[in-house]
């Protein structure tokens, strides 16, 4: 099958890749091991230095950094429109978008519109009295006649997903944590209010926004229980409502795209701004968010390939369902791992995740990478006593994020460069070896494959606005599809398996080696064939020729 190319005028969105950083975890500037944004500032030509000895990422989002309690690391915020002291100020979140922008990156905020804390102002005065002007800011309601729950919502967190409140004898919910109250996106107030947030950042320079979970946002008005699943529990929590039950009047509802179609109005009123959406549903919903004319997310947060099996026909067939699925207007993208999944090379291994960086990085679609994915981290160790994550605490050790949000690994040295001072969570072992200093005198390392895939990318116009095309191949180990676009044309082919494979390409008569995942020469091809070493990826330029095609 084969979808088209991009529109002649390309946002930077769609051209550019996207590099989450975890503020926490990035670099420590002042001693305190924490990381902040002077942190962030001081590693900004690592990232783009416009050479091709920097990583060459168009874009960093911030994961939250606005003040907070911290019950859920930021994204239990008590002040939207100011930044967190741990982080820094808005004189240094200001100079931060500046040094960026002179780099030629753009800077993506961390927007957590369906809650705040509970310390939060607004939360403070809707519970201090059920007459207060802010007390339908928030959802509160009375138990039901027999004492019980309002109704039967759980939180992701464990548990139900209402709280008591003694004060004003009502329950409030909230969907995550009890210090995460949701916010009540009916009151035409609340919308205002956040709506202005948007337009504060947006004013300091901010070029777009990740917004969490933004289809729960809007929630049943008659708050009607959720049906419950007889036969599809989660094992690991079984007493958790949440998963249990099928979220039809809690989140995704329909009403919820003319908010999201406000925020884009918004965002259309600052040239070249982007939104992009944390968006969890099945195929034919999770389309919806784009628009039903392009007018809702620039990107909602496409996770297919985090929960598919890593097999190249798993992959395919995710990929080529959603181009196949998505409207002309509609640009895809792709993540691999993020600051609440397992790290990437813990779930494939060191091998494939040379596989996977070619991969996302040659797909049509807009890239997210997260920080420490270019060096190849891995989950971190964390003991019961060293886990920070509220998730973990709940669900358990297994489930906790801390996982993957351990220190960025910067030189072999004391505390792997990150900090002076004793880290807010362990590094990871093996962090001597995997860490920025030593990869970057390795020719063949993790991080200078990046490098080489991210400005070839750049580099070739195809790579990143060209045509997708799925192209057949017998072995069921392979992946391979093509890019195209005005007179450029390139073959990528992925081996997921171990084991050497030698592909028949009927109508190819071979092509000229750009890269190869082993970062050498040795790949092997001629008329029809094309050889792959085990765990090996390839970008082929081709032309004049014709590649037999998959349709469908």
């Amino acid at each position: 099958m084969q979808k088209p190319a991009a529109r002649k005028t390309v946002p930077w969105w769609e051209k550019g890749v996207i590099y989450q950083i975890y503020p926490r975890s990035f670099s420590d500037s002042n001693a305190d091991g924490i990381g902040d944004l002077e942190g962030v500032i001081q590693k900004l030509d690592y990232l783009n230095d416009g050479s091709e000895r920097s990583l060459g990422i168009d874009a960093i989002w911030l994961s939250p950094i606005f003040p907070s309690p911290m019950a859920d690391f930021g994204y239990d915020v008590s002040d939207y429109c100011n930044i967190h002291p741990l982080f820094g100020d808005l004189d240094v979140f200001d100079r931060l978008v500046a040094e960026a922008h002179h780099r030629t990156i753009k800077v993506i905020l961390d927007f957590v519109p369906n809650h705040t804390s509970d310390l939060h102002p607004w939360f403070v005065e809707s519970r201090s009295s059920r007459t207060n002007p802010k007390r339908d800011w928030y959802i509160w309601r009375d138990a039901k006649a027999d004492g019980s729950l309002p109704n039967n919502w759980g939180s992701a967190f464990g548990g139900p997903a209402w709280e008591w409140d003694e004060v004003s004898a009502q329950y409030y919910l909230h969907t995550f944590l009890k210090e995460q109250p949701d916010l009540n996106w009916r009151n035409p107030q609340v919308k205002k209010a956040m709506l202005d947030v948007l337009r504060f950042w947006l004013e300091h320079g901010v070029d777009g926004f990740r917004m969490d979970v933004v289809g729960m946002i809007l929630k049943d008005p008659e708050l009607r229980d959720n049906p419950v699943l007889k036969d599809d529990l989660d094992p690991a929590n079984p007493d958790g409502p949440y998963y249990q039950q099928l979220h039809v009047h809690d989140q995704d509802l329909d009403e919820v795209h003319a908010l999201i179609r406000d925020f884009r109005s918004l965002l259309d009123e600052y040239p070249e701004r982007c939104g992009i959406g944390e968006v969890w549903y099945e195929l034919p919903r999770w389309i919806k968010y784009y628009g039903s004319r392009g007018d809702e997310l620039h990107l909602p947060f496409n996770f297919r390939l985090m929960k598919v099996p890593w097999d190249a026909g798993a992959i395919r067939e995710s990929v080529d369902e959603m181009e196949q699925a998505l409207p002309d207007f509609a640009w895809p993208n792709y993540v691999l791992n993020n600051h609440d999944s397992p790290r990437l090379i813990s779930r494939v291994g060191d091998e494939q995740a040379r596989v996977a960086a070619m991969l996302l990085l040659t797909l049509r679609g807009t890239p997210t990478l997260y920080c420490g994915e270019e060096l190849g981290m891995e989950n971190g160790v964390i003991s019961q006593d060293q886990m920070q994550d509220p998730q973990g605490f709940r669900l358990g050790i297994s489930y906790s994020r801390d996982l993957s949000r351990t220190p960025m690994q910067w030189t072999d040295g004391h505390n792997a460069g990150f900090s002076s001072a004793q880290p807010w969570l362990p590094l990871t072992p093996g962090y001597q070896s995997k860490n920025v200093a030593v990869e970057d005198r390795d020719p063949t390392s993790m991080l200078t494959l990046y490098r080489r895939l991210l400005h070839l990318r750049k580099q070739r116009p195809a790579l990143h606005s060209g045509s997708y095309t799925s192209v057949a191949v017998e072995s069921s180990d392979c992946y391979v599809f093509e890019r195209s676009q005005a007179g450029e044309q390139y073959l990528i082919a992925l081996n997921f398996s171990h084991e050497h494979q030698k592909l028949r390409i009927p109508g190819w008569t071979g092509g000229k080696l750009l890269l190869s995942t082993y970062l050498d020469a040795a790949a092997v091809f001629g008329k029809n064939t094309l050889d792959l070493r085990a765990d090996e990826g390839v970008i082929i330029e081709i032309k004049h020729n014709h590649v037999t095609r998959q349709d469908g």
